[in-house]
Protein backbone atom coordinates (compact mmCIF):
# COMPACT_ATOMS: atom_id res chain seq x y z
CA UNK A 1 0.00 0.00 0.00
CA UNK A 2 1.31 3.44 -0.97
CA UNK A 3 2.06 5.65 2.03
CA UNK A 4 0.78 9.26 2.09
CA UNK A 5 3.39 12.02 1.65
CA UNK A 6 4.93 13.82 4.61
CA UNK A 7 3.29 17.24 4.88
CA UNK A 8 3.87 19.66 7.74
CA UNK A 9 1.33 21.87 9.50
CA UNK A 10 1.96 24.67 6.99
CA UNK A 11 1.26 22.53 3.92
CA UNK A 12 4.90 22.07 2.93
CA UNK A 13 5.69 18.67 1.45
CA UNK A 14 8.90 17.10 2.73
CA UNK A 15 10.89 15.65 -0.16
CA UNK A 16 14.49 16.22 0.99
CA UNK A 17 16.33 14.40 3.80
CA UNK A 18 19.74 15.48 5.01
CA UNK A 19 21.25 12.45 6.71
CA UNK A 20 24.32 12.83 8.91
CA UNK A 21 26.50 9.72 9.30
CA UNK A 22 29.04 11.17 11.78
CA UNK A 23 29.79 14.29 13.80
CA UNK A 24 33.53 13.77 13.28
CA UNK A 25 35.62 15.75 10.84
CA UNK A 26 39.26 15.93 9.85
CA UNK A 27 39.10 19.75 9.71
CA UNK A 28 38.21 22.24 12.45
CA UNK A 29 36.66 25.12 10.52
CA UNK A 30 36.36 28.22 12.69
CA UNK A 31 32.72 28.93 11.83
CA UNK A 32 31.65 25.31 12.38
CA UNK A 33 33.17 23.99 15.60
CA UNK A 34 35.46 24.66 18.51
CA UNK A 35 39.19 24.09 18.14
CA UNK A 36 39.03 21.04 20.43
CA UNK A 37 35.53 19.61 19.99
CA UNK A 38 34.11 16.72 21.96
CA UNK A 39 32.86 14.04 19.59
CA UNK A 40 30.16 11.49 20.27
CA UNK A 41 31.20 7.99 21.39
CA UNK A 42 31.20 5.73 18.34
CA UNK A 43 28.79 3.31 20.04
CA UNK A 44 26.14 6.05 20.03
CA UNK A 45 26.02 6.11 16.23
CA UNK A 46 23.30 4.33 14.32
CA UNK A 47 24.41 1.28 12.37
CA UNK A 48 24.28 1.42 8.60
CA UNK A 49 21.36 -1.01 8.69
CA UNK A 50 19.45 1.38 10.95
CA UNK A 51 20.31 4.39 8.80
CA UNK A 52 19.10 2.50 5.74
CA UNK A 53 15.84 1.56 7.49
CA UNK A 54 15.22 5.20 8.39
CA UNK A 55 15.87 6.22 4.79
CA UNK A 56 13.45 3.55 3.56
CA UNK A 57 10.71 5.01 5.77
CA UNK A 58 11.30 8.49 4.39
CA UNK A 59 11.44 7.24 0.80
CA UNK A 60 8.12 5.45 1.27
CA UNK A 61 6.63 8.77 2.40
CA UNK A 62 7.77 10.75 -0.64
CA UNK A 63 11.37 11.79 0.04
CA UNK A 64 13.07 11.80 -3.35
CA UNK A 65 16.43 13.35 -2.46
CA UNK A 66 18.84 12.26 0.26
CA UNK A 67 22.01 14.19 1.02
CA UNK A 68 24.71 12.42 3.04
CA UNK A 69 26.42 14.83 5.44
CA UNK A 70 28.56 14.98 8.57
CA UNK A 71 30.83 16.19 10.12
CA UNK A 72 32.80 14.89 7.20
CA UNK A 73 30.90 11.83 5.97
CA UNK A 74 33.86 10.22 4.23
CA UNK A 75 35.83 9.83 7.48
CA UNK A 76 33.34 7.24 8.78
CA UNK A 77 34.65 3.76 8.13
CA UNK A 78 32.87 1.83 5.35
CA UNK A 79 30.44 4.68 4.66
CA UNK A 80 30.40 3.63 1.01
CA UNK A 81 28.43 0.53 2.02
CA UNK A 82 25.56 2.79 3.10
CA UNK A 83 25.75 4.91 -0.04
CA UNK A 84 25.86 1.81 -2.22
CA UNK A 85 22.79 0.41 -0.43
CA UNK A 86 20.90 3.64 -1.04
CA UNK A 87 22.06 3.59 -4.65
CA UNK A 88 20.13 0.36 -5.12
CA UNK A 89 16.96 2.27 -4.22
CA UNK A 90 17.33 4.84 -6.97
CA UNK A 91 14.56 4.72 -9.55
CA UNK A 92 11.74 2.32 -8.81
CA UNK A 93 11.63 3.05 -5.07
CA UNK A 94 10.88 6.76 -5.57
CA UNK A 95 14.36 7.95 -4.67
CA UNK A 96 15.65 10.16 -7.48
CA UNK A 97 18.94 11.44 -6.13
CA UNK A 98 21.69 10.74 -3.60
CA UNK A 99 23.99 13.70 -2.97
CA UNK A 100 26.94 14.30 -0.69
CA UNK A 101 28.36 17.30 1.12
CA UNK A 102 32.08 16.98 1.82
CA UNK A 103 35.13 19.06 2.65
CA UNK A 104 36.91 17.29 -0.20
CA UNK A 105 39.89 15.94 1.71
CA UNK A 106 38.94 12.29 1.08
CA UNK A 107 37.58 12.64 -2.45
CA UNK A 108 40.77 11.48 -4.15
CA UNK A 109 40.18 8.07 -2.48
CA UNK A 110 36.43 7.79 -2.93
CA UNK A 111 35.30 9.77 -5.99
CA UNK A 112 35.13 6.82 -8.38
CA UNK A 113 33.26 4.61 -5.90
CA UNK A 114 30.80 7.42 -5.20
CA UNK A 115 30.04 7.71 -8.90
CA UNK A 116 29.73 3.93 -9.22
CA UNK A 117 27.26 3.92 -6.29
CA UNK A 118 24.92 6.32 -8.07
CA UNK A 119 25.99 9.69 -6.69
CA UNK A 120 25.88 12.30 -9.44
CA UNK A 121 26.21 15.60 -7.58
CA UNK A 122 28.37 16.65 -4.64
CA UNK A 123 28.91 19.88 -2.73
CA UNK A 124 32.49 20.66 -1.73
CA UNK A 125 33.02 23.18 1.08
CA UNK A 126 35.85 25.53 0.08
CA UNK A 127 36.12 29.09 1.37
CA UNK A 128 39.43 30.25 -0.09
CA UNK A 129 42.15 29.38 -2.60
CA UNK A 130 44.81 30.98 -0.41
CA UNK A 131 46.82 28.22 1.30
CA UNK A 132 47.67 30.30 4.35
CA UNK A 133 44.09 31.41 4.89
CA UNK A 134 42.80 27.88 4.29
CA UNK A 135 45.16 26.54 6.92
CA UNK A 136 44.05 29.21 9.40
CA UNK A 137 40.29 28.85 8.76
CA UNK A 138 40.40 25.05 8.95
CA UNK A 139 43.00 24.98 11.74
CA UNK A 140 45.80 23.24 9.83
CA UNK A 141 43.94 21.73 6.88
CA UNK A 142 45.81 21.31 3.59
CA UNK A 143 44.33 23.03 0.56
CA UNK A 144 46.17 20.68 -1.78
CA UNK A 145 44.21 17.68 -0.51
CA UNK A 146 40.93 19.38 -1.40
CA UNK A 147 42.11 20.43 -4.85
CA UNK A 148 43.29 16.89 -5.59
CA UNK A 149 39.90 15.64 -4.46
CA UNK A 150 38.10 18.03 -6.79
CA UNK A 151 40.32 16.85 -9.65
CA UNK A 152 39.44 13.22 -8.89
CA UNK A 153 35.73 13.99 -8.63
CA UNK A 154 35.69 15.74 -11.98
CA UNK A 155 37.58 12.85 -13.54
CA UNK A 156 34.97 10.46 -12.13
CA UNK A 157 32.23 12.48 -13.79
CA UNK A 158 30.68 13.96 -10.64
CA UNK A 159 28.92 17.30 -10.91
CA UNK A 160 30.46 19.60 -8.30
CA UNK A 161 29.18 22.71 -6.58
CA UNK A 162 31.55 24.74 -4.45
CA UNK A 163 30.03 25.98 -1.17
CA UNK A 164 31.78 29.00 0.33
CA UNK A 165 30.85 30.69 3.60
CA UNK A 166 31.21 34.46 3.32
CA UNK A 167 33.27 35.62 6.29
CA UNK A 168 33.70 39.24 7.30
CA UNK A 169 37.33 40.24 7.46
CA UNK A 170 38.54 36.90 6.11
CA UNK A 171 37.65 35.75 2.60
CA UNK A 172 35.27 38.56 1.65
CA UNK A 173 37.71 40.06 -0.86
CA UNK A 174 38.60 36.66 -2.35
CA UNK A 175 35.06 35.70 -3.34
CA UNK A 176 35.41 37.07 -6.87
CA UNK A 177 38.58 35.07 -7.53
CA UNK A 178 37.04 31.91 -6.07
CA UNK A 179 33.97 32.30 -8.28
CA UNK A 180 36.02 32.91 -11.42
CA UNK A 181 38.16 29.86 -10.62
CA UNK A 182 35.10 27.65 -10.02
CA UNK A 183 33.33 28.78 -13.17
CA UNK A 184 36.54 28.36 -15.14
CA UNK A 185 36.49 24.69 -14.17
CA UNK A 186 32.82 24.30 -15.04
CA UNK A 187 31.72 24.22 -11.41
CA UNK A 188 28.68 25.92 -9.91
CA UNK A 189 29.20 27.83 -6.68
CA UNK A 190 27.01 28.92 -3.79
CA UNK A 191 27.75 31.53 -1.16
CA UNK A 192 26.43 30.99 2.36
CA UNK A 193 25.87 33.39 5.23
CA UNK A 194 27.38 32.26 8.51
CA UNK A 195 24.65 30.83 10.75
CA UNK A 196 24.39 31.23 14.54
CA UNK A 197 24.40 27.49 15.27
CA UNK A 198 26.45 26.05 18.13
CA UNK A 199 29.01 27.40 20.58
CA UNK A 200 32.29 27.86 18.72
CA UNK A 201 34.14 30.32 20.95
CA UNK A 202 33.68 33.21 18.48
CA UNK A 203 31.01 35.91 18.28
CA UNK A 204 28.96 35.29 15.15
CA UNK A 205 28.43 38.97 14.43
CA UNK A 206 32.20 39.30 14.03
CA UNK A 207 32.04 36.71 11.23
CA UNK A 208 28.75 37.64 9.60
CA UNK A 209 28.80 39.17 6.13
CA UNK A 210 25.45 39.84 4.47
CA UNK A 211 25.15 38.37 1.00
CA UNK A 212 23.28 41.52 0.00
CA UNK A 213 26.60 43.31 0.48
CA UNK A 214 28.48 40.59 -1.39
CA UNK A 215 26.09 40.71 -4.33
CA UNK A 216 26.33 44.50 -4.55
CA UNK A 217 30.12 44.22 -4.68
CA UNK A 218 29.99 41.54 -7.36
CA UNK A 219 27.65 43.65 -9.47
CA UNK A 220 30.28 46.38 -9.65
CA UNK A 221 32.28 44.04 -11.89
CA UNK A 222 29.93 41.31 -13.08
CA UNK A 223 26.49 41.08 -14.69
CA UNK A 224 24.24 38.89 -12.54
CA UNK A 225 20.94 37.68 -13.99
CA UNK A 226 18.41 35.95 -11.72
CA UNK A 227 17.43 32.52 -13.04
CA UNK A 228 14.72 30.06 -12.00
CA UNK A 229 17.02 27.15 -11.22
CA UNK A 230 15.77 24.78 -8.52
CA UNK A 231 18.15 22.07 -7.28
CA UNK A 232 15.92 21.14 -4.34
CA UNK A 233 17.85 23.22 -1.80
CA UNK A 234 17.76 26.81 -0.50
CA UNK A 235 20.05 28.46 -3.08
CA UNK A 236 18.70 31.32 -5.20
CA UNK A 237 20.75 31.34 -8.41
CA UNK A 238 22.05 33.91 -10.83
CA UNK A 239 23.83 33.51 -14.13
CA UNK A 240 27.10 35.41 -14.34
CA UNK A 241 27.41 36.78 -17.86
CA UNK A 242 31.18 37.29 -17.83
CA UNK A 243 32.03 33.76 -16.63
CA UNK A 244 29.08 31.82 -18.04
CA UNK A 245 28.67 30.10 -14.66
CA UNK A 246 25.96 29.93 -12.02
CA UNK A 247 26.22 31.45 -8.57
CA UNK A 248 23.86 30.66 -5.71
CA UNK A 249 23.03 32.70 -2.62
CA UNK A 250 22.02 30.93 0.60
CA UNK A 251 20.86 33.78 2.83
CA UNK A 252 19.12 32.54 5.98
CA UNK A 253 19.60 35.90 7.72
CA UNK A 254 19.37 38.61 5.07
CA UNK A 255 16.71 36.80 2.99
CA UNK A 256 14.76 34.19 4.94
CA UNK A 257 13.76 31.25 2.71
CA UNK A 258 11.75 29.20 5.21
CA UNK A 259 8.44 29.56 3.38
CA UNK A 260 9.55 26.94 0.85
CA UNK A 261 11.40 24.62 3.25
CA UNK A 262 11.10 21.01 2.08
CA UNK A 263 13.85 19.62 4.32
CA UNK A 264 14.39 17.74 7.56
CA UNK A 265 17.61 16.52 9.16
CA UNK A 266 18.45 13.21 10.81
CA UNK A 267 21.63 13.03 12.89
CA UNK A 268 24.01 10.10 13.17
CA UNK A 269 22.38 9.19 16.49
CA UNK A 270 18.88 9.13 15.02
CA UNK A 271 17.57 12.49 16.16
CA UNK A 272 15.17 14.05 13.69
CA UNK A 273 15.37 17.85 13.57
CA UNK A 274 12.56 19.53 11.70
CA UNK A 275 14.43 22.86 11.64
CA UNK A 276 18.13 23.70 11.74
CA UNK A 277 17.45 26.67 14.01
CA UNK A 278 15.25 24.95 16.61
CA UNK A 279 16.06 22.56 19.46
CA UNK A 280 12.95 20.37 19.26
CA UNK A 281 13.71 16.90 17.95
CA UNK A 282 12.28 13.40 17.71
CA UNK A 283 14.18 10.26 18.73
CA UNK A 284 13.99 7.90 15.76
CA UNK A 285 16.61 5.52 17.12
CA UNK A 286 14.58 4.27 20.07
CA UNK A 287 11.41 4.31 18.00
CA UNK A 288 13.00 2.09 15.39
CA UNK A 289 14.62 -0.26 17.89
CA UNK A 290 11.50 -0.67 20.01
CA UNK A 291 8.73 -0.56 17.44
CA UNK A 292 10.26 -1.15 14.02
CA UNK A 293 9.18 0.50 10.75
CA UNK A 294 5.49 0.71 11.70
CA UNK A 295 6.21 2.76 14.83
CA UNK A 296 8.75 4.84 12.93
CA UNK A 297 6.18 5.67 10.29
CA UNK A 298 3.69 6.85 12.90
CA UNK A 299 6.38 8.92 14.60
CA UNK A 300 7.13 10.74 11.36
CA UNK A 301 3.51 11.86 11.08
CA UNK A 302 3.62 13.31 14.58
CA UNK A 303 6.96 14.98 13.92
CA UNK A 304 5.66 16.86 10.88
CA UNK A 305 3.22 18.72 13.09
CA UNK A 306 6.17 20.04 15.13
CA UNK A 307 8.02 21.52 12.17
CA UNK A 308 8.05 25.29 12.80
CA UNK A 309 7.10 27.84 10.22
CA UNK A 310 10.57 29.40 10.29
CA UNK A 311 13.78 29.76 12.24
CA UNK A 312 14.54 32.81 14.40
CA UNK A 313 18.20 33.38 13.54
CA UNK A 314 19.68 36.59 14.94
CA UNK A 315 23.41 36.92 14.46
CA UNK A 316 23.59 39.50 17.27
CA UNK A 317 21.78 37.39 19.86
CA UNK A 318 24.16 34.44 20.22
CA UNK A 319 23.61 30.87 19.01
CA UNK A 320 20.04 29.96 18.15
CA UNK A 321 20.78 26.38 19.25
CA UNK A 322 23.56 24.93 21.37
CA UNK A 323 24.40 21.93 19.19
CA UNK A 324 27.13 22.40 16.61
CA UNK A 325 26.57 22.32 12.87
CA UNK A 326 28.78 19.21 12.69
CA UNK A 327 26.55 17.40 15.20
CA UNK A 328 23.34 18.50 13.49
CA UNK A 329 24.49 17.59 10.01
CA UNK A 330 25.83 20.34 7.76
Amino acid sequence: MTQPPLIDAFGRRITYLRLSVTDRCDLRCQYCMEEQPTFLPKQDLLSYEELTAICDSFIARGVSKIRITGGEPLVRRDVLSLIEALGQRLGNHGLREICLTTNGTQLARYATRLADAGVRRINVSLDTLDEVMFQRLTRNGRLGDVLKGIDAAQKAGLQIKINAVALQGENEHQIEDLMVWAHGRGLDMSLIEVMPVGEIGVQRNSQFLSLKTVRARLEERFTLRDIALDTGGPSRYVQVAETGGRLGFISPLSHNFCETCNRVRVTCTGKLYMCLGKENSVDLRNTLRQGGPVALNARLDAAMQDKPERHEFDVNAGPAVSRSMARTGG
